[in-house]
Order: structure tokens, then C-alpha cells, then sequence
């Protein structure tokens, strides 16, 4: 039987049947964490909507599709079983938690581990949030070249060797960049530095896509609309990401809101110095770079930090999407240089803005500080938090992606016919848009490629194109 009587103001009080103790939950930070949550659910599809407009029509569905799969496959069978318990439980090491909260098992009254004002079981839902959208944002690196099955095992994995360990050291009060003081009030290292250094690894490992530095690759966003719509599912939804903790929300709120509106416009001044159109897919670059630097700091700065947050992302990611280029990798969606390099840039610029007074408006926190209070020591330990979040982020998707492929099966990697054909055809048998819409595009980019490579291309694409746009033709639109 639960123990829960209720003050004259409201508040539930819970009395731990073990201890005697009693614990007081307030109503109102129990409802903005349940907001805060829904907040952050709609950021999943944000990103899905997002990478879709970036991509060729062929491939548009596939990643509003796996957006829907990640959040399936992280709520039910990853966080419920041990997700949370690795990550959160009191008892692990300075590494990794433990199995205590196996299946959710003791999380229900009990005050969370993130404040006593609310229980477990609201801390573990809004958490999960967190552990949904960070291997989304990384399966940006599979983008048009990796069969849609074995990924969903990839998340299922990737998220329990990579994404709890280090979410777990960063958080969780027994963790080692936690007990040496590093500030990351929401995940720069978590979720942006581990999902844009997955991605780097993916982008490495799978190898460049088809037609690669030809005409092919050179296209334009699909659907502007679509990278638009994502971006403002993102950076809604951000406000509930960086803006959860009570006093310190509006705080949070100002500096996300902020810094994205920085780095936007300074992302589209950039691109506009090359191309001379004020671009939307340029705004909304830049806008999410400056959510992802502010991300670890917006608990811990000023507003006037804030802009220097977004122009520092907005600047840095622009010119780190050449970085691809330099080294010969295919990062088709940039994930790498929006969300690891924005990630650090916001984990360096935390340690040098931080300052007390901010973290200390929800009345409990108290910190040393930044370097704007003296604390000199903080940036180095931001620098360590962060290296060890690209390296082990790194190593470990890199060895997911090893021993998958030696599984019958698992191997990622679709073939030459399936590429030219598209995901979504290949393993899905839908589209985003009407079939009729498609199959120009498809004999353009053969064409293309078919030039640049000087040879003619297998094609038992045009056999499947034909009987698929027969069918089409004879059913009902």
C-alpha cells in the first residue's frame, strides 16, 4: 500500500515505509517535468521530419519512420528493462550504474535522484526522453545507405553501451565527471557530443554512398518545408529540454531562445557571404547548433553568455561541415559537425560562463563557478569530459557496428541496386510522396552517375520501378 496523504496546500507527502521519513512532492513541479516531457517527446519526430527534408525524395520516409521506432524501442524494451537502472541507480560505479532498478522496480513514490520534490517514476519518464532522441540524432550518419531492420537493433544496443555509461558519469551522482564538479545541465555530452561522434563512426564505417563527389550528390533539399516543420518541433521542443528545472526554467528558456536565434542568423550571414540568398535550411542549421551549444549550459549562464553561444556555434559548426570534405568522409546530414562540435563548443564555453549566482536560482544548487568566478580548474575538467566522450563514443560504435555485421542478418550496409533505388521502396514498400514523383528523379540521378563513373549501371531497379508504377497505374490513387 502506498503512503501518500496530501498538506492543506496540496502537496503530496509520502512516508517511506522502511524509514519513516517523510518526503514532500510538489504539485507544480510534478506537472512542468510531465510538460517538459511532452516537450521533448515531440523532439523526436522533430528530428526525423528534420533529417527528411535534407534527404532525396527516395529516402524522405525512412527517417520519419525510424523516429517513430526509436522512441518504441527505447521506452519499451530498452529503458524499462535495465535503461534507466544503468544509468540512474545509486548503487553503480563511477563508470555505470547497476541492475537495482531492473524493470522499473522500486521507482514508483520514491523521491528521484534529480530532486526530492518529485518522485522517480516522473524524473525516470522525463529522462527517457533524453535516452530516445539521442541515438535518433545519430542515425543521421546511416542516412540513404543502411537497411532499416538491423538499426533498430543498433539503437537498441548503442544506447546500452554507449549512451548509458556516459550519461551515467555525467548525471548520476556516484559518476566520475559528476564527483569532479563538470557542469552539463542537460546533455552535451550525453546526447550531442556521443550521437555526432556515433555518427562520425557510422559515416566511416558504412562508407561514402553511391555516386559520391559526382553531380548525384550535389542536390538540394527535398523539402524545405519538412527542414523547416522539424526545426520548429526542435526548438519548441527545447524549451522543455533545457527548461525543466522549476526556478531555473526561465532562466534556461531565456538562454535557449537565445542562442538559437544567434546561431541561426549567423549560420544564413555565413552561407549568404557564398551564395547571396538568405537561406531557410541555413537559418535552421544554425539555430539548432546554437540549441546544442546552450544545451549544457543553460542551467549555468547569463544571458548575455547566450550570444555568445549561438554566434560561436553558428560559426564553428558552418565552417566544421567542411571538415567532411577535408577528410574524405560521407556525413550527409553534418551530424557531426552540428552536434559533437556543438556539444564541445557548449561544454567549453559552460566552464569559462558559468556562474553561481545563476545556478543558484532554484535556491539549492550551489557551484564553485566558471571562470567568470576564478574557478580556473572547471575548464580543464570540461576538456577531459569531453575527449572522453568523442573517444568512447567513438571505440564503442564502431565495435556495435564490427560485431554486427559478422551476424547473418545485421550487416547495415544495403547493396548497390537497393541504394539507387531508395529505402523506402527497398525496405519499406511506401513513400513520402507519390511514386509518379519519384521515378524522374531516379533516372536523373542514374544518368548522372552513370556519366561520372563511365559505365552503364545494372538495373534491376527499372524491372521493379515498372511493375511498381504499373500497379499504381491500374489501382486506385
Amino acid at each position: 500500500m502506498v503512503n501518500i496523504t496530501y498538506d492543506s496546500s496540496g502537496s503530496i507527502i509520502w512516508r517511506d515505509p522502511d524509514s519513516g521519513e517523510s518526503f514532500v512532492y510538489n504539485p507544480g513541479d510534478i506537472a512542468w517535468v510531465l510538460a517538459s516531457t511532452a516537450l521533448v517527446w515531440i523532439m523526436v519526430p522533430g528530428v526525423g521530419y528534420f533529417y527528411s527534408g535534407l534527404l532525396r525524395r527516395k529516402n524522405a520516409l525512412s527517417m520519419i519512420y525510424l523516429s517513430m521506432m526509436t522512441i518504441a524501442v527505447v521506452r519499451t524494451a530498452f529503458w524499462f528493462f535495465w535503461g534507466f537502472s544503468l544509468t540512474f541507480s545509486d548503487t553503480g560505479s563511477s563508470f555505470i550504474g547497476d541492475l537495482k532498478y531492473f524493470g522499473l522496480r522500486g521507482v514508483l513514490e520514491k523521491p528521484s535522484i534529480g530532486s526530492t520534490r518529485i518522485p522517480s517514476i516522473v524524473f525516470c519518464i522525463y529522462q527517457l526522453m533524453f535516452a530516445a532522441i539521442t541515438p535518433m540524432l545519430a542515425i543521421g550518419g546511416f542516412a540513404e545507405r543502411a537497411h532499416l531492420g538491423p538499426l533498430l537493433v543498433f539503437v537498441f544496443v548503442w544506447s546500452t553501451l554507449v549512451y548509458d555509461p556516459i550519461a551515467s558519469w555525467t548525471w548520476n551522482k556516484n559518476g566520475w565527471s559528476f564527483a569532479h564538479g563538470s557542469y552539463d545541465f542537460a546533455g552535451g555530452t550525453p546526447v550531442h557530443i556521443s550521437s555526432g561522434t556515433a555518427a562520425l563512426a557510422i559515416s566511416i564505417y558504412l562508407g561514402k554512398r553511391r555516386g559520391y563527389g559526382t553531380e548525384a550528390l550535389a542536390y538540394k533539399p527535398q523539402n524545405t518545408t519538412f527542414v523547416v516543420l522539424g526545426t520548429l518541433f526542435l526548438w519548441f521542443g527545447w524549451f522543455g529540454f533545457n527548461g525543466n528545472a522549476n526556478l531555473r526554467a526561465a532562466q534556461a528558456a531565456i538562454v535557449t531562445n537565445l542562442a538559437a536565434s544567434v546561431g541561426g542568423l549567423t549560420w544564413m550571414i555565413w552561407d549568404y557571404r557564398i551564395e547571396h540568398k538568405w537561406s531557410a535550411v541555413g537559418f535552421c542549421s544554425g539555430a539548432i547548433a546554437g540549441l546544442v551549444a546552450i544545451t549544457p549550459g543553460s542551467g549555468f549562464v547569463g544571458s548575455p553568455a547566450a550570444v555568445l553561444f549561438g554566434f560561436s556555434a553558428g560559426t564553428i559548426c558552418n565552417f566544421a561541415t567542411q571538415l567532411k570534405f577535408v577528410f574524405g568522409y560521407d556525413d550527409s546530414l553534418d551530424v557531426f559537425a552540428s552536434h559533437a562540435i556543438g556539444g564541445i563548443v557548449g561544454n567549453l564555453l559552460t566552464a569559462i560562463f558559468a556562474q553561481a549566482s545563476v545556478a543558484g536560482f532554484d535556491g539549492f544548487t550551489v557551484i564553485p563557478g566558471g571562470w567568470l568566478d576564478g574557478h580556473w580548474i572547471q575548464l580543464p575538467w570540461h576538456i577531459a569530459d569531453s575527449c572522453a566522450g568523442v573517444a568512447y563514443s567513438f571505440t564503442m560504435t564502431t565495435i556495435i557496428l564490427w560485431g554486427m555485421h559478422f551476424i547473418p542478418g545485421l550487416r547495415m550496409r544495403v547493396s548497390e541496386d537497393v541504394e539507387i533505388l531508395g529505402i523506402d521502396e527497398s525496405d519499406m514498400g511506401e513513400f513520402a510522396y507519390d511514386y509518379v514523383a519519384i521515378e524522374p528523379e531516379l533516372r536523373r540521378v542514374n544518368h548522372d552517375v552513370s556519366s561520372a563513373i563511365r559505365r552503364p549501371l545494372s538495373d534491376p531497379e527499372s524491372i521493379m520501378l515498372k511493375e511498381r508504377h504499373s500497379s499504381l497505374a491500374s489501382g486506385p490513387h
